[in-house]
Parts: C-alpha cells; structure tokens; sequence
C-alpha cells in the first residue's frame, strides 16, 4: 500500500515537502487556510483542501488515523501548530514532523509530541554560508546536526601524497569515501597511489573535523 501523509500548511517548505511525497509515491493530503495556496498545489497531491490547524477536528476529519506520517509546516501560526501536533500526537499517528519558528517553538513541539523538529531556513542559510565560506567545496550535505559528506578539491598540502602517507582518518578525523578524476568516481580509492592537483576527494565526518580541513 501507498504510504499517506498529510501536510499541515502550505508555504514554500509545506508545499515542497508535500509534492515532493506525492512524486515519490505517496497519497499527500495538504491543508491550509488560504484558498490561493489550495488552488496552486490542487493538482499535485492527491487531495488539497481548506481547512485551519488550529481547528481540533481537523485531524479527525481527514481519518488521519490512517496517516503514515504528519507534517505541521505553519510555524507562524504558533499555537495552532503546537494544537495540531498535540491531536497528531493524541490521535497515535506515527510520526509528527514540525516547523518551528525558533529554539522556544521546538521545545514546546518536541513536548507535545513532535518527533522531528526543522528550522528549514535556517539550515539552508548554514549550507549556503559553508559553501560561501569554503570556495574550493563542491558541495556539502548535511547527514546530521553534527555530520556531513563533503566534495572539496585535494587541498595543496595533500597533493603528491597518498592516503595511505596522510593518514586522514587519525590526523583529521575523517574518512575518505571516495575519489572523482575526471569522470571517473572511485569508491574504494587505492591509498598507495598519490593524489593529483584536479581530484575531488568525497570525505565524511563531524562538521567541526571537515570545516578544519
């Protein structure tokens, strides 16, 4: 069976999250207030309709004891949200992840029952300003609050050296996973053979390990 969620306000992260459940295969039942929002994702979830989050029967009236999961992506109307994870969280559904609006917002969420806080937008600004910060980073993807896979160019200190001589996972405190030359992707790279100026070396590890490097 397809799995079913349903996504409790439809501002940008809301109605992202929402398509993005419905193309991977999922029934997505996305809610707002604002009709303009509902008309806009209507045809891009299985159903779309108005409705307020704060009502206490709203949950109720979209059988979400049949939900896989909740998504409660209003986090201007605050009470409202903390009301919908409440019932969520009342109802058994099993899963309840919540915007908050800040750190206060989260503690309350995660009390009333929220499984998973985000702060979207403060966690693409990070991401942004790593890869601002860091020129010769390819990309950087977050696993954790904690840990990411970083793509940097070989650093010049590294090059003409093996992985075997630099020894990364003791003296950075990182591993690396695997190595792209070209169009060529490495996965188990040989640790004897010296690194060249134009690799792009794919390292794991604590974000404080890979922002050192």
């Amino acid at each position: 069976m397809k799995k079913q969620f349903a996504v409790l306000g439809l501002g940008s992260f809301g109605a992202s999250v929402a398509v993005a459940l419905q193309r991977l295969g999922c029934d997505v039942v996305a809610v707002d207030h604002d009709m303009e929002r509902i008309d806009d994702i209507a045809d891009n979830v299985t159903y779309a309709m108005q409705g307020d989050i704060g009502d206490e029967n709203l949950l109720r009236s979209l059988g979400s004891k049949n939900f896989d999961g909740i998504v409660v992506a209003s986090s201007e109307n605050l009470e409202g949200s903390i009301l919908a994870t409440l019932e969520a969280k009342e109802m058994g559904i099993p899963y309840i992840l919540c915007k908050a609006h800040d750190e206060r917002h989260a503690q309350v969420l995660r009390k009333v029952g929220a499984d998973a806080v985000v702060f979207p937008e403060e966690e693409m600004g990070r991401k942004i300003a790593k890869n601002l910060l860091s020129a010769n980073l390819a990309d950087w993807i977050e696993l954790s609050s904690d840990y990411s896979i970083v793509e940097t160019a070989v650093p010049i200190r590294w090059i003409g050296k093996s992985l075997k001589e630099l020894d990364v996972r003791r003296t950075h405190e990182v591993n690396v996973v695997g190595i792209k030359s070209g169009n060529l992707v490495e996965i188990t790279p040989d640790p004897d053979v010296p690194l060249q100026e134009g690799m792009i070396l794919m390292l794991i590890g604590s974000n404080e390990a890979l922002e050192k490097i």
